[in-house]
């Protein structure tokens, strides 16, 4: 006999509230008490053809979970069989599976592309402390996001504090099960790799116990990536080839230690200490007490892998007091050996020219990226905060009348990558053809809104270097006399009003058309805005007057510079720098190309 994928419940909803077809035979012979009913859907062309070679057995710990009900007469046997009580078939849920992936030992970039798959098609996310939460991003928006670490996050965060509640590990691996039983896709998203002093081992116990199917993504292990960042190859020809990884949660000096530190102190090469950071003087002195050399070179590294990587180093005679007096807490690594003395030439992170610096960026959530991006891999640590969305005009009938005029206009004037994207979604809507857009000559703002449109193989005419209105007269003047042509100025709903009043007194004829307006971003997903209000930053970058205006709606951006003294603000062009200005505050740069490859050189200056 096969189980046919569909279960059965009886509409009188006794205990008999489930039943399975079990095949046996595929003819299509009528069998005693079973009726194929008048179904015409496409299920119903199967279940007719099953129908008629089955018999209908009751199963009282199945139960259903789907919908349409199918009517069978019931078999004699059962105990509610009556001509007037059909039994109801439902479609079954699929199974749910749980996967268990490897987030990676902090830098965001180190995540597998498997655990980047399941992530974007996740159903549910249970995330540890220690995962970098940028990864939530990858999920869908749909997605449940669940935090599944055992501890008060405010200690895994540097201080940040939120109100999620945390889990013991019985109660995760019930919350595993229960979600998967739902039918749910469970990516379980565990710091490092799920089966290194990670807890997987034990999770995958329980969902093979509890007969759920799930799948283990292997993650880079913090042991092997943080020393890499930290300049700290773990093995090497001229000083050693035996590699011993220990836990440091276990106190050395207990009697009954599961560790036998004799046998690691006399085992020649690299010893990796994980989670030893409260415990690294004891443990030292162990070693030394066991035979180790006092002057054996010790280093250990804080937050590895991310920009708040800090590392310190010692010898086993002293790094105790190192640790203590540099104030350096959880997570570490440490790394005692001779490879240590390798870190002066090796250490390619901590060099790089913003280690150290904890930069916010404030563009919009689908801007934020292409300049954060750039920021880490210059060794920044980046809290993105965006504080602007871009949402349609209030007014759209403005743009719709602008589309219909296209041909009437002289020039389209741009004057930012947001009005070349809005106002294209707008025209594609409408024409299919990028023809459509007429014989206008193009002026685009600044070279990135210049980039957008050449993206769409437009030619730009004229690009002023930026919004300034006595700059984009110069450069029309200097191209061409504009008087009694029409330009459809196409920006946003709230804008300068210098710019179109210039344009005018140079005798053309102006339509100001709003394609798209900036609202407020409130939402903190991955805590960065409570991070900021936690610990500052040392710098602020402003990239449109829009940004300084509700990111000082937000979070008051005086009171926030007088409570982080140290923060320094940074802003893309000249408009912007007024923004600032009418706060009574002034940038410490202003880029002197308005564009964000500006924006970077401007920083990266002494």
């Amino acid at each position: 006999m096969r189980r046919i994928p569909f279960s059965y419940s009886c509409a009188c909803k006794r205990t008999c509230n489930a039943a399975t077809l079990l095949s046996i035979g595929t003819g299509t012979e009528n069998k005693p008490g079973v009726s194929p009913g008048r179904d015409k859907s496409a299920d119903g062309g199967l279940l007719r053809a099953v129908i008629d070679s089955a018999r209908v057995v009751c199963r009282s710990r199945l139960y259903c979970r789907g919908a349409r009900p199918f009517n069978l007469t019931p078999y004699p046997h059962h105990h509610c069989a009556s001509p007037s009580t059909p039994l109801k078939y439902f479609l079954m849920k699929p199974k749910g599976m749980v996967y268990l992936v490897g987030a990676g030992p902090g830098d965001a970039k180190l995540l597998t592309l498997r655990g980047a798959e399941l992530l974007q098609r996740a159903d549910v996310v249970v995330y540890d402390a220690l995962v970098n939460q940028e990864l939530l991003r990858l999920a869908p928006k749909a997605a449940e996001i669940i935090y599944g670490g055992k501890r008060s996050r405010s200690a895994e965060q540097g201080g940040r504090r939120d109100a999620c509640p945390t889990l013991s590990q019985a109660e995760l691996n019930q919350l595993l099960i229960s979600k998967a039983r739902e039918g749910k896709t469970v990516v379980r998203l565990k710091g490092g790799d799920p089966y290194v002093f990670g807890r997987g081992g034990e999770e995958a116990e329980e969902l093979a116990d509890a007969n759920i199917p799930f799948e283990v993504v292997p993650g880079v292990s913090s042991f092997v990536a943080v020393p890499n960042y930290a300049g700290v190859p773990l093995t090497h020809r001229e000083f050693c080839s035996r590699l011993t990884m220990i836990t440091g949660h276990e106190d050395p000096a207990k009697e009954s230690s599961t560790i036998d530190w004799p046998h690691v102190a006399k085992t020649p090469g690299t010893k990796v200490i994980m989670m030893g950071t409260d415990k690294i003087g004891q443990i030292a002195a162990t070693l030394v007490a066991n035979g180790m050399s006092a002057d054996t070179p010790v280093a250990m590294v804080q937050w590895g892998t991310t920009g708040r990587q800090r590392s310190i180093e010692g010898t086993l005679a002293t790094i105790g007091r190192v640790a203590t007096e540099s104030k350096i807490g959880p997570p570490t690594v440490a790394v005692i050996g001779e490879v240590v003395k390798l870190r002066p030439k090796l250490n390619w992170f901590e060099h790089r020219p913003l280690f150290g610096q904890r930069i916010v960026v404030t563009r919009s959530r689908e801007q934020a990226p292409q300049l954060s991006q750039r920021l880490r891999e210059l060794g920044a640590e980046v809290l993105e905060i965006p504080t602007i969305k871009i949402e349609d005009p209030s007014n759209r009938q403005d743009v719709v009348d602008a589309l219909l005029e296209l041909n009437a206009y002289d020039w389209l004037v741009f004057t930012s990558p947001n009005g070349v994207t809005r106002f294209f979604e707008y025209f594609f809507r409408q024409f299919h053809d990028l023809r459509d857009v007429g014989g206008a000559r193009i002026a685009a703002i600044g070279p990135a809104t210049a980039m957008k449109l050449k993206e769409l193989h437009l030619q730009v005419d004229l690009m002023p270097d930026d919004a300034l209105a006595t700059s984009v007269a110069e450069a029309f003047a200097g191209f061409e006399t504009i008087e009694n042509l029409r330009i459809c100025l196409l920006r946003a709903e709230v804008a300068n009003a210098e710019l179109p009043a210039a344009l005018e007194a140079m005798g053309a004829i102006v339509d100001d058309i709003a394609c798209y307006k900036t609202v407020p971003e409130t939402e903190d997903p991955d805590h960065s805005a409570a991070g900021l209000l936690e610990s500052g930053a040392d710098w602020i970058l402003f990239t449109s007057a829009s940004t300084v205006e509700h990111f000082h709606a937000r979070f008051d951006l005086p009171a926030l510079l007088k409570n982080f003294p140290q923060i320094k603000l940074a802003t893309i062009g000249p408009e912007t720098s007024k923004a600032l200005q009418a706060l009574g505050l002034k940038p410490s740069v202003e880029a002197k190309e308005h564009n964000l490859d500006g924006l970077i050189e401007a920083l990266l200056k002494p």
